[in-house]
């Protein structure tokens, strides 16, 4: 069981050494303890981010797509590892992390991963002697704050489409139940994606969510939560 941050490719401590424990819901009995990342960790992440993001928007769309499909396979390979983690730490029955949270997430990142070939630009008609188009092109760092109630599923619906448009992410996983989304870290530095394109950093949201929400390099926020923070969250990043 994967216990520590994921930065540019590398499991490693937080930098204060912090430590956060993870509870199973169901009985209030420890899981574990991971690290806990604050400011210093989300600046080295979006460094790593930044630092990757000219080399992976410059990968072809194709390998981006073929990357997020060997995600997927690699996923559903692992399939009851992911079901039984996700039902320990969320409390879901087993049932349905087994027949909803593990299928939807891999099906996101197949979505995506066949899609990510297909992003096309348009040419508008215009009067004689004018040319009038549009280039889709990646922002940059995409920050990612995700709830605790489906870690997994959020996971794919964040990371999916920006990776397959060429942007890079650092992923803020809820405190309370970070576990699958590092052991997918894990899974993705298994099947090739480069170091630094996804870093994931557990932390609690007046730290780690904070930091992230204004940071200067981070070129949009993905969020799913309570409309107070949401509130704050645009706040940050105007």
């Amino acid at each position: 069981m994967q216990n520590q941050l994921f930065i540019n490719g590398e499991f490693v401590d937080a930098i204060g050494g912090h430590r956060l424990p993870v509870v199973n819901p169901h009985d209030g009995s420890l899981i574990t303890e991971i690290a806990e990342g604050r400011q210093a960790d989300i600046d080295l992440a979006v460094a790593a981010a930044k630092a990757a993001f000219p080399k992976w928007k410059a990968v072809a769309a194709a390998e981006r797509g073929r990357l997020l499909l060997k995600l997927a396979d690699a996923l559903e390979a692992n399939s009851e590892e992911f079901a039984q983690l996700e039902s320990l730490n969320t409390g879901h029955p087993i049932k349905d992390s087994r027949f909803l949270d593990v299928p939807r997430t891999a099906a996101c990142f197949r979505y995506f991963g066949g899609m990510a070939d297909k992003i096309q630009g348009d040419v508008m008609p215009v009067e004689p002697g004018f040319l009038n188009y549009v280039v889709r092109e990646p922002l940059g760092v995409v920050g990612a704050i995700v709830p605790w109630n489906f870690p997994l599923m959020f996971c794919s619906w964040k990371m999916g489409p920006a990776l397959a448009a060429g942007n890079t992410i650092v992923l803020k996983p809820s405190e309370l139940t970070p576990l699958t989304s590092l052991r997918l870290a894990e899974l993705m530095r298994e099947v090739g994606f480069p170091n630094g394109v996804v870093n994931i950093v557990p932390g609690f949201g007046h730290t780690a969510g904070e930091r992230l929400a204004t940071h200067s390099d981070v070129a949009k926020i993905a969020f799913t939560g309570s409309t107070t923070v949401g509130r704050r969250i645009v706040e940050y990043s105007s």
